[in-house]
């Protein structure tokens, strides 16, 4: 199949945290045989930061975010399939949702949300949100997690389909490599400074290193610049995606505080925990529904709901033991959460959206279909 994709973008990580979601999926739906064309709309400087890597498995486009621009990329996408509209390109979402949606029958369209908790939030704040008339026009509604929520909120919607298409690993590129004794730490945590995010990192993280004087605690990510923080704590800005493994591999411990709207709808594991799996390092992880569903606390995981839980887990995992949870982490990775099932996931639902299709041509009314990965 031809898959035409409108996203943030794939070839950088700059302001973009669902690059790695991208790569992952289209990676491996290329492997599978299908041809990928991802178009960007050139905003937020993210094509002067572009990431190191390979991208030949996607034919990535730029395009000026104006009308005429959208129009000229809506003409591409015409050509192909498969056409996906994924959430949070920040410029011209509502008339891409549109649009897109107005490209069936004659191909399968699919909205691909990289943040429903996000979305869903919009549309229930603003009964008149134009996406309120779009969605029952894709043939199916994927996210990249949310659980329950987020499934019976765009059913709710009227989604004709729903699929659950988790975050998940590449071990290709996330992968045990040499410390760098330059990033030497306790505890990373990587993350742009976010409003929906900043509470909770100031709990898990700074108080953590503020109750531990005698500890290392490294930050990356923008935005914290100004931020006020214990001595202990080193901010080094923004981090490529091509640099993740070595800090990863560089500390002890690396800590994953997932936005306040993702906690509370839960089941919304973030790249980062795949990544740092792919690693093979101990994480410390807050506290959201569903996290035992993906991996499992104590022997695979370590959940910390305060800093005093942050600083229990320095004082009781000595190397070794931080060694076998980081093991055991990467193992479970392997086995049940990596982007060539995701990809796998994602093409199963693109060939019953067909099935359905050609059940609607024919006179017939195909059932809802409801599943998650």
């Amino acid at each position: 199949m031809k898959i035409f994709a409108f996203g943030a973008s794939i070839l950088t990580s700059y302001w973009n945290g669902a690059a790695t979601y991208y790569r992952g999926c289209y990676k491996y739906l290329a492997r599978q045989g299908h041809q990928i064309t991802f178009a960007s709309p050139d905003a937020f400087d993210r094509k002067q930061h572009h990431d190191d890597g390979d991208f030949s498995y996607v034919d990535a486009l730029y395009y000026p975010p104006t009308p005429h621009g959208i129009e000229l990329m809506l003409a591409e996408a015409s050509k192909a399939d498969v056409v996906v509209k994924h959430s949070g390109l920040g410029v011209g979402d509502a008339l891409l949702e549109r649009r897109v949606a107005e490209l069936q029958p004659e191909r399968i369209v699919v909205f691909w949300d990289v943040d429903a908790p996000a979305t869903l939030g919009r549309m229930a704040a603003d009964k008149n949100d134009p996406f309120h008339n779009d969605v029952p026009s894709f043939d199916a509604v994927f996210t990249y997690g949310g659980g329950p929520r987020a499934r019976e909120g765009y059913l709710d919607a009227g989604a004709r389909a729903y699929y659950s298409i988790y975050n998940g690993l590449d071990p290709e590129t996330h992968h045990p490599v040499p410390a760098d004794p330059s990033l030497a730490c306790d505890v990373v945590f990587l993350g742009n400074r976010l409003p929906d995010r900043e509470a909770r990192v100031e709990e898990l993280f700074l108080r953590a290193a503020a109750l531990a004087p005698d500890r290392q605690f490294i930050l990356g990510g923008e935005g914290w610049g100004d931020k006020q923080m214990p001595p202990n704590v080193r901010w080094i800005g923004h981090v490529s995606v091509h640099d993740h493994n070595r800090l990863n591999c560089s500390a002890n411990m690396v800590m994953n505080v997932n936005r306040a709207s993702m906690a509370d709808f839960g089941f919304s594991p973030p790249t980062r925990v795949f990544e740092v799996a792919g690693a093979g390092t101990c994480m410390l992880c807050d506290e959201w529904p569903g996290i035992d569903d993906c991996f499992e606390p104590e022997n695979e995981i370590l959940v910390v709901r305060s800093a005093e839980d942050v600083i229990a887990a320095l004082q009781k995992h000595d190397e070794a033991s931080r060694r076998k949870i980081g093991a055991a982490f990467l193992q479970r990775a392997l086995r049940d959460h990596t982007y060539e099932q995701r990809a796998r996931q994602a093409e199963l639902a693109f060939q019953e959206c067909l099935v359905r299709r050609d059940e609607r041509a024919s006179g017939a009314s195909p059932e809802l279909v409801v599943e998650t990965a």
